[in-house]
C-alpha cells in the first residue's frame, strides 16, 4: 500500500510540474509603477492563491485582500455575470477578472488598451491558479470596456 501511495504522489508531481511550467515562461519585466496588483478573493478559495504565486513568479507587487462579499468588488468595478470568477483584481486602473495569465495583464500595461479590463469567466482547467495535471481546456481571454462591449483579447484554444 505505501508503494502504490509514493507512486501516485511521483506520477501528481510530474503532472503538476509539466501543467505549472505552461505559465513559467518567462514574461518581460514590469516597471515599477505597473507592477502592484490588488487582488480581492473569499476565504475559502484555494485556486486563488495559486494565481496569486502565478502573478509573484511573474514580477508583480500582489496585495491580496480575503473579503467576505467578493460579489460586492465585483459590482463596485462593474463586473457582469458573464465575466464573473473566483477573484478580482485591480491594476493601475484595470479591471482583472478571474485566472488572466501574467503575459496577457503586462501586454495589456504596456499597450495601455483603452479597455476596462481582462477576464477568464468561469473557472477553467488549465488556466493559472487551475492547473490540474496534463488537463487543458481552451479558453479565452476576454476584454471589455465601460459600456459593456466584449472581444476576444486572447484565444487558447492549443496551448
Amino acid at each position: 500500500m505505501k508503494r502504490f501511495i509514493w507512486v501516485a504522489l511521483i506520477v501528481h508531481s510530474i503532472s503538476v510540474s509539466y501543467a505549472q511550467s505552461i505559465w513559467d515562461a518567462k514574461t518581460e519585466n514590469l516597471s515599477k509603477d505597473n507592477s502592484d496588483i490588488v487582488v480581492y478573493r473569499s476565504p475559502t478559495c484555494g485556486c486563488c492563491g495559486k494565481w496569486l504565486a502565478h502573478l509573484n513568479a511573474h514580477g508583480f507587487n500582489v496585495t491580496d485582500n480575503v473579503v467576505d462579499d467578493v460579489q460586492e468588488i465585483k459590482d463596485q468595478f462593474g463586473v457582469n455575470s458573464s465575466l464573473a470568477s473566483c477573484h478580482t483584481a485591480i491594476i493601475n486602473g484595470y479591471v482583472i477578472e478571474g485566472h488572466v495569465p501574467a503575459g496577457d495583464i503586462k501586454t495589456m500595461l504596456k499597450n495601455k488598451d483603452n479597455i476596462k479590463g481582462l477576464a477568464v469567466p468561469g473557472m477553467v482547467a488549465g488556466t493559472p491558479g487551475m492547473e490540474m495535471g496534463d488537463r487543458r481546456s481552451p479558453f479565452k481571454v476576454i476584454a471589455f470596456d465601460a459600456s459593456g462591449q466584449l472581444k476576444v483579447y486572447k484565444n487558447y484554444s492549443k496551448y
